[in-house]
């Protein structure tokens, strides 16, 4: 995957056991399912500090560090399908993975995270 010498092995250890049983999406399919199902929810799960620098203008934030604690208040019925996205798809793999292990069936990691969208032009905004 492109940017994997910017992490750590152990790091990368993880995200590739992560990716093995979650279901991930590339950037144009994400669009799709977003204007086949409005209810569709698009999910940033970054830190704070990258949400409020730039985000999908339709994502909700749920930042990895609370992201298990909050899920399910956030979005009580295991059926809601999710879009997650992060920085480059690493740590949306690993929440994918943990909102499976949660009970969640139709969670998805889009590959490529903010930059791909970025680089497709998705519409973006900023919390300043």
């Amino acid at each position: 995957m492109v940017g994997d010498m910017d992490h750590s092995p152990a790091f990368l250890k993880i995200v590739h056991a992560a990716r093995v049983g979650i279901k991930e999406l590339s950037v144009a399919e994400a669009r799709a399912r977003l204007e086949k199902n409005p209810r569709t929810i698009l999910m940033d799960v970054r830190e704070d500090h990258e949400w409020q620098n730039g985000h999908a203008a339709q994502a909700v934030h749920l930042g990895k560090g609370i992201f298990e604690r909050d899920l399910e208040k956030t979005f009580p019925d295991p059926d809601t399908e999710i879009l997650m996205y992060c920085g480059g798809g690493y740590r949306s793999a690993l929440t994918a993975e943990a909102a499976q292990k949660m009970g969640y069936r139709n969670v998805y990691s889009i590959l490529g995270g903010y930059k791909g969208m970025l680089a497709a032009g998705w519409p973006m905004k900023t919390d300043h």
